[in-house]
């Protein structure tokens, strides 16, 4: 005959493991996601400015000082990766 204390205290304690795997688990993965892609937004997006900037600077020196032709690349370049971008929506 087996012990109704420790059958019910293993009943107990699955009811909770359950609920703990169903609960706490995929909230423990959302937030992970969330502070980790917050993480890398907060890296990725000042390293894309700087870059940007280093970029324009560059082409200014390529050019030999004239601004306005750096100014026409980069906005070449982001009108040609908009236009590609825009053609992909759909796709």
């Amino acid at each position: 005959m087996t012990d109704w204390t420790t059958d019910a205290a293993d009943a107990i304690e699955r009811a909770v493991a359950l609920a703990r795997d169903r609960t706490v688990e995929p909230v423990r993965a959302a937030t992970k996601a969330a502070v980790y892609g917050l993480l890398a937004a907060l890296l990725v997006l000042p390293a894309a400015v700087l870059a940007l900037a280093g970029v324009f600077r560059g082409l200014v020196e390529l050019y030999q000082g004239e601004v306005w032709a750096a100014w026409c690349t980069l906005g070449g370049i982001f009108v040609l990766l908009g236009g590609f971008l825009w053609a992909k929506r759909n796709a």
